[in-house]
């Protein structure tokens, strides 16, 4: 009698704990960080990448120190071109740090339509985060052009970069039109995107003229070769 009733106390608490280990291990093996982050970049290999309009990634992009590196010094011909991810996304969160260079100029480019027959660039269609030498670089002295900035379209609330070579932590939103930019923690743009004020935010900048920029709601994420060294690391996203 004491067996049974010992076993009528247990065994609903082993089979409720039982079936919470199922579900997590379902949830674990599907997501192994359970939050919802994908790697884009896991410090080791660029398999989630690739030069725009190219199957495969160009020679100036290195893997050094854990970090993806823009060696500019020793590109050659065919060897550069802006990195970008092989994946599309809409809505969503991307981490990611970046360190530039003396006098370097580079960019974080985003929903960027890959179709080179029509778009020579990444930035004939993506838009892009600022990333930049605010004191050595000329860009570094345009309003609408330093780091953080929504490039030659808002300039940004604050100037919140390191100085150059340090690394800067870069987080960029977008939920359903709303885009928020952040450089170092502080929320340096925030916008909505395909809406009356971005056709008007458009037709003051450089962009007015070229055919289909910004107006794609989905895209690929690059990084861009602007011709100077730069560096970026801890790259992830999460699909909103």
């Amino acid at each position: 009698m004491k067996k049974l009733w010992l076993a009528a106390i247990l065994l609903p608490g082993f089979f409720a704990w039982k079936t919470a280990t199922k579900n997590n291990i379902e949830r674990y093996s599907k997501n192994p960080s359970n939050d919802g982050w994908i790697t884009l970049f896991n410090g080791k290999d660029l398999n989630k990448w690739h030069s725009y309009g190219k199957s495969n990634v160009a020679g100036a992009w290195k893997i050094e120190n854990g970090a993806i590196h823009l060696d500019a010094k020793s590109k050659k011909e065919g060897e550069g071109g802006d990195l970008v991810t092989n994946d599309e996304f809409d809505n969503f969160d991307l981490k990611l740090e970046w360190k530039i260079s003396p006098k370097g100029n580079s960019g974080i480019i985003f929903f960027i339509h890959e179709d080179t027959a029509h778009y020579h660039q990444t930035y004939s269609t993506g838009a892009e985060m600022q990333v930049v030498d605010n004191e050595g670089h000329p860009d570094g002295h345009i309003m609408k052009h330093k780091a953080g900035d929504l490039y030659d379209l808002i300039a940004s609330s604050k100037e919140a970069q390191k100085p150059v070579g340090e690394w800067n932590a870069v987080e960029i939103k977008s939920l359903n039109g709303k885009l928020d930019l952040y450089l170092n923690g502080v929320n340096v743009v925030s916008t909505t995107m395909w809406d009356d004020n971005w056709k008007q935010l458009i037709d003051n900048s450089k962009f007015k003229t070229w055919p289909g920029w910004g107006t794609y709601k989905k895209g690929k994420i690059s990084l861009q070769d602007h011709g100077d060294d730069v560096w970026y690391r801890n790259i992830k996203i999460r699909k909103l």
